[in-house]
């Protein structure tokens, strides 16, 4: 099943009984996130906090996600493009940029199971595994028609050498209209943006890894100038780089180095699909 999810990962966070934390999730994937503990709340551009929720469904974004959480267990499974075709009925850009309640909305039903029994009575890491992994290969018989090109796209999408929908296009093998179809259905985004989004979040992530290169060392090479990619940080993340980097990060740091050593990507948004 790795060609359908990023990672199944857990964090465990311990800030006492009465303290809290809060981070910034980065554009990513569609994830499902199974809390124990103290319940976060979230806030997406354009949209009212959001909490009191045990299944948390975040589809694709292409804005940060502002939580704030005390002591919890978080299990997330992100599901890359072909896991959302595989195990989501409905469109992905119809739940692009939202954070949904995984028990109200019925799209979501094949997940909702394992939602209300990851959890048993006391933590058990590789119990919940388990039930993670038999979950969705219960699941795994599901039709797929489109896999060839949504395989096709997400290849294109991942190469740091494609910087325009012209060469994704001819990369995937695809017509520009069937492109545009394909990445809004599946990716929850038209192609223009998907690209803007890689090519932020290969240079975010280039930051996170090793501050002391600076922004300016940081910045992807697709970037004409320094001035573009400011204004493209307050598309995608809500702030200027120097007011996020005065932040702190105290979740995102650790998740994106351990992220590097277990499946070679800091962030899910740089998964590369084909990777063994």
């Amino acid at each position: 099943m790795r060609a359908y999810f990023t990672t199944f990962y857990i964090t465990e966070i311990d800030v006492g009984t009465e303290g809290r934390v809060t981070d910034h999730l980065h554009p990513e994937w569609a994830n499902l996130r199974i809390i124990s503990g103290e319940l976060p709340v979230s806030e997406i551009r354009n949209a009212p906090p959001f909490g009191g929720v045990t299944g948390i469904l975040t589809g694709p974004t292409s804005t940060a996600v502002r939580f704030t959480t005390g002591t919890s267990r978080i299990w997330g499974i992100g599901l890359l493009p072909l896991g959302w075709a595989k195990f989501v009925s409905a469109p992905a850009n119809v739940f692009a940029d939202r954070l949904c309640d995984a028990a109200a909305e019925p799209e979501f039903a094949p997940l909702l199971p394992l939602a209300n029994s990851l959890f048993g009575p006391e933590p058990d890491e590789l119990a919940e595994l388990e039930r993670i992994t038999r979950h969705f290969e219960s699941l795994a018989a599901r039709p797929l028609p489109e896999e060839a090109r949504i395989r096709a796209v997400h290849h294109a999408l991942v190469d740091p050498e494609i910087a325009s929908v012209a060469e994704m296009t001819e990369q995937a093998g695809l017509p520009t209209h069937t492109l545009e179809r394909v990445c809004r259905r599946h990716f929850g985004f038209p192609p223009s943006l998907l690209l803007r989004r890689q090519r932020f979040m290969r240079s975010l992530s280039q930051y996170m890894l090793d501050p002391s290169l600076t922004w300016i060392g940081a910045i992807d090479s697709h970037y004409h100038d320094q001035a573009q990619f400011v204004r493209e940080f307050h598309r995608f993340m809500g702030m200027s780089p120097r007011a996020y980097a005065a932040l702190p990060h105290p979740v995102l740091a650790g998740v994106m180095r351990a992220r590097m050593a277990a499946a070679g990507a800091p962030v899910q948004a740089l998964h590369d699909p084909s990777r063994d």
